[in-house]
């Protein structure tokens, strides 16, 4: 990992490192940003490069700082898929939230002119009936009253209408077509490439040791680092918890079962087992993943044998013709975790300059389309108030709780 100084250079912060990415980051008089501010965003996760977009957009010089390449391996931003869903159970704050997403995502594939939205839709069951308090039936009735068109699955209809699924073991359910997943990795990517064509300095394999040397050449800092948000802000080692989850490609004999329409994202009794997955990708694997309790874990951490074992049974239950398909990658997905599972996205109670953005408790990136602006806007002192700048709070919040006993 490579030590950097951070020194100024006239109007903007310069990091001198030794890798020759991005752009040159000078700028002069004629630069509006320059004249109007300078912002300094620090990790380029979903919740950095977003911000770094929105407070560019916003008249802002940004500089955007990564301690390694963008997308980063271990970041919680990358892989080859995130979920996109508006299912929040009896949540109507975030399910409204989710709706403004998926409009979003459908305008980004308008402009990239490809699918890395892929409205597969999205499938939720249960291994007993859905029931009042379950994250199933609550999303089921929420965005019912919403005006979302769902379709009720009972064990016979999941079998006939997605036949990868076992027989009997899940009798209840429903499939929303308003949803799907994204190609997360290749979004990161491509967010930072239009962040460089409007304008924003990227620095990746640029280590910010100290901060308070950053600062003081910035109007504002946003420290968006994700799990690694506490080695630089320590008065938030409490309230963000890194927590590991394990993630696996599985390469399947009989790749047209997993292919939508016929395999679309799913949740298996997802409150209670946390297991969830994706169709088909362009590379020809099924990723499935735990959104559990996790453990408590370094980042680099790998998966184990206890993991392998466990995502063996589901799918010997689940999906038989995965439980003995060949893995082809595994990875630890390092969450950083709020108590109550909201993001913090809010400015330092004694510093409104300081800005933190993260605590993505394994379920932000779908929300990438709403974001920057967010993050913009807690810059200028309108923050959500659920993302408020808290702590002490008791462990409640996402409906498919993950702290759960």
């Amino acid at each position: 990992m490579v030590s950097l100084d951070v020194i100024p250079s006239n109007l903007h912060i310069f990091v001198r490192s030794n890798d020759s990415n991005g752009s040159d980051g000078g700028r002069n008089s004629c630069d509006p940003g320059a004249r109007m501010g300078r912002a300094v965003v620090v990790g380029g996760g979903v919740f950095g490069v977003t911000a770094a977009l929105a407070l560019r957009r916003r008249g802002l010089s940004v500089e955007l700082v990564d301690q390694g390449p963008i997308p980063a391996p271990l970041a919680e931003s990358t892989d080859v898929s995130k979920v996109v869903r508006a299912d929040y159970g009896a949540d109507e704050t975030y399910a409204e939230m989710g709706e403004r997403a998926i409009e979003g995502w459908r305008r980004l594939n308008a402009e990239w002119g490809e699918p890395l939205f892929h409205e597969t839709g999205v499938l939720f069951v249960t291994r007993a009936p859905m029931a009042p308090g379950g994250f199933e039936y609550e999303s089921h009735a929420c965005l019912t009253r919403r005006g979302h068109r769902l379709q009720r699955v009972d064990a016979a209809e999941l079998r006939a209408r997605f036949p990868a699924w076992s027989s009997g073991a899940y009798v209840d359910g429903y499939f929303n077509p308003q949803g799907g997943w994204v190609e997360s990795g290749r979004v990161v990517a491509r967010l930072v490439s239009r962040a460089r064509d409007e304008g924003v300095t990227v620095r990746e394999n640029a280590r910010v040791d100290d901060l308070a040397a950053a600062r003081a050449h910035a109007d504002v800092t946003v420290i968006a680092c994700g799990s690694w948000t506490p080695e630089l802000v320590p008065e938030l080692a409490p309230e963000l918890r890194r927590v590991g989850q394990p993630v696996f490609h599985l390469v399947p004999e009989d790749a047209s079962l997993f292919d939508s329409p016929q395999f679309v994202v799913f949740g298996a009794d997802l409150s209670n087992t946390g297991w969830y997955g994706f169709p088909l990708s362009p590379g020809g694997i099924v990723k499935v993943a735990n959104h559990g309790i996790g453990r408590a874990v370094a980042p680099g951490a790998a998966v184990t044998a206890d993991d392998e074992a466990a995502v063996r049974a589901f799918l010997r239950q689940t999906f038989p013709a995965l439980a003995g398909a060949r893995l082809s990658y595994t990875r630890v997905c390092v969450y950083s975790d709020t108590a109550d599972e909201h993001f913090w996205i809010a400015p330092h109670p004694d510093d409104p300059t300081f800005v933190v953005a993260g605590g993505g408790s394994g379920h932000a990136f779908k929300f990438a389309p709403l974001l920057g602006d967010m993050i913009a806007d807690a810059v200028e002192g309108r923050v959500v108030p659920r993302f408020r700048w808290r702590g002490g709070r008791p462990a409640r919040g996402e409906e498919a709780s993950r702290h759960r006993a």
